[in-house]
């Protein structure tokens, strides 16, 4: 693998990685504010954050060794609001100016692995951000979020709220491999 996708990889890794852990914390956080709702919204983005981290990787097995990784990751505990306000900072950043990046260099180095993971994580993390937007409004509102049963793939991290779909739209994933959080 060429050194510019594999550092990439590693950085993806090590942000979806704290995103995972950061988003656990702020659950309990949400839980323990009386928002029973944004705590499940955190839990099953924290599943999606470590399905993208598992992807990465595995895209990665063939490179061993030990490597300082540095990545974007955002720190603090604050109320559900303000935490929410930096789960949609950190997920903007990821579609915006990360994911983008990565790909570009990934499929420039002919890297299809990481085109793969990194395409996969950035269709999940539009909704994420999407879904933490209408959380912060109703949270704002001192309201907990309305919200159904939220899936999780298995496969590539896509959120989808309601229903499962027979086939993931991104990964082409059966109903079976989602998981509910309901």
């Amino acid at each position: 693998m060429h050194d510019m996708s594999a550092a990439d990889l590693r950085s993806a890794f090590g942000g979806e990685s704290m995103a995972h852990m950061r988003y656990k914390v702020w659950a309990d956080v949400a839980a323990g504010e009386g928002f029973p709702n944004v705590a499940r919204l955190f839990a099953a983005i924290s599943r999606a954050e470590q399905v993208h981290a598992t992807n990465h990787f595995q895209a990665l097995r063939q490179v061993g060794g030990a490597f300082l990784v540095p990545s974007m990751a955002g720190f603090g505990i604050g109320s559900t609001s303000e935490n929410l306000a930096g789960a949609i900072e950190g997920e903007l950043f990821e579609i915006n100016e990360m994911y983008p990046a990565y790909m570009e260099v990934a499929r420039m180095q002919k890297e299809k692995a990481a085109v793969l993971s990194f395409h996969y994580a950035l269709a999940a993390e539009k909704i994420h951000a999407a879904m933490y937007a209408k959380a912060k409004e109703a949270v704002d509102g001192g309201k907990d979020v309305a919200l159904g049963t939220v899936h999780v793939c298995k496969v590539c991290g896509l959120t989808a709220e309601g229903d499962a779909p027979d086939r993931c739209p991104v990964c082409n994933a059966g109903k079976a491999d989602f998981i509910a959080f309901a």
